[in-house]
């Protein structure tokens, strides 16, 4: 297992490089001019010329590449060139929202998904297999922003006044006081990766009520965070229910399950001990590519609920062409994919013990 692991860490640089490259190529060749966008259609190419002078933009792109790759091992992403401020910071406020909402949408969907793919298999060709995968299609097919907009009137205004009432949009309500944690514990001048760190909790919300005790700010974020991690997490709970109604359906007709029901199990723990832990790999996987998804596609659910998360601020960064905000969001997007993949790889083993990483 160790050598696997290492071998696995080792194959993750050219990785690691590929994606620097194709994201450095790709973000200079989405049309406009950074300066045009910054400065507006009218500005001189003197302006320009000084405004691309102070980002390096005017030197060749290999050499714009070396520079940028050997700040990133340093962990420096450069300069906002739409805000002037350190991108790091720009990620430190915007990837805790994203990562919240990911995995709670994730949660939710891995275990209603798995139930329900669990109860259509145990029910297999029944009403309620039926009614389990016409509800499984149906929620592929709403679209993210349908779905958000109709789940924001039915709780937030339908069933306004009732306990069921849930806020529709924003991530706390109005007037609501959490300062940040560089404040409360004096770190305003930190710099580095200190100051991520302290950022990235105090951008939280979550982690920084619990810290600070105010167990009433956590309770008003996850009543905000509801109706998102939902919207965004249907599509997921489907492709996760139909993934395990397949696999289950196999993993019942081996004849390790058919030697379990001969013994005398009762039927509960041959479909919950026997055959679902048996069928969990393909889950697994799934699951570990829906986690990627979901990172990079919460685009329309951020904008639906106004969340100040990864997705607006990709999108606000690609409209200014923002490189370092564009480059830094798409890379880190891309490692916390690959590092997904790698732990899914490396449950294989633990989920079935017949698999054995060689």
């Amino acid at each position: 297992m160790a050598r696997f692991l290492v071998r696995r860490l080792l194959l993750l640089l050219p990785v690691m490089l590929g994606i620097l490259v194709v994201t450095f190529v790709l973000v200079r060749l989405i049309p406009g001019d950074p300066c045009k966008s910054m400065l507006g259609e009218r500005a001189t190419e003197e302006k320009c010329n000084a405004f691309r002078e102070r980002f390096g933009l005017n030197d060749p792109i290999p050499v714009q590449f070396v520079r940028y790759a050997g700040n990133v091992a340093q962990g420096d992403f450069g300069v906002s060139i739409k805000n002037g401020r350190p991108v790091t910071d720009v990620l430190a406020e915007r990837l805790p929202m994203t990562m919240e909402l990911t995995l709670f949408a994730m949660l939710f969907a891995s275990v209603f998904g798995i139930a329900l793919g669990v109860i259509s298999a145990v029910r297999h060709n029944t009403a309620v297999d039926v009614g389990a995968m016409i509800f499984a299609n149906i929620g592929v097919s709403m679209p993210v922003f349908w779905l958000g907009l109709i789940l924001a009137y039915v709780f937030a205004l339908a069933l306004k006044g009732t306990p069921l009432q849930l806020p529709p949009s924003g991530r706390l309500t109005a007037g609501t006081d959490l300062p940040s944690l560089l404040k409360v514990w004096g770190m305003e001048d930190a710099q580095g990766l200190q100051r991520f760190v302290v950022l990235f909790i105090s951008n939280s919300v979550l982690l920084n009520s619990l810290i600070q005790s105010k167990f009433d700010v956590f309770v008003d974020a996850l009543r905000h965070l509801i109706l998102p991690a939902v919207a965004v997490g249907t599509i997921s709970l489907a492709i996760i229910a139909r993934m395990t109604r397949g696999a289950l359906l196999d993993a019942l007709t081996q004849d390790y399950v058919r030697v379990a029901r001969a013994k005398g199990l009762t039927e509960r723990l041959v479909i919950l001990k026997h055959a679902l832990r048996n069928a969990l790999v393909p889950i697994v996987t799934i699951i570990g590519l829906q986690i990627g998804g979901l990172l990079s596609g919460a685009v329309l659910t951020e904008t639906v609920f106004s969340l100040p998360g990864v997705g607006t601020q990709i999108v606000d960064a690609i409209t200014a062409r923002d490189y370092p905000v564009v480059q830094a969001f798409t890379v880190l997007i891309a490692v916390i994919f690959v590092v997904v993949n790698l732990i899914v790889d490396l449950s294989y083993a633990y989920l079935n013990p017949r698999i054995r990483v060689s």
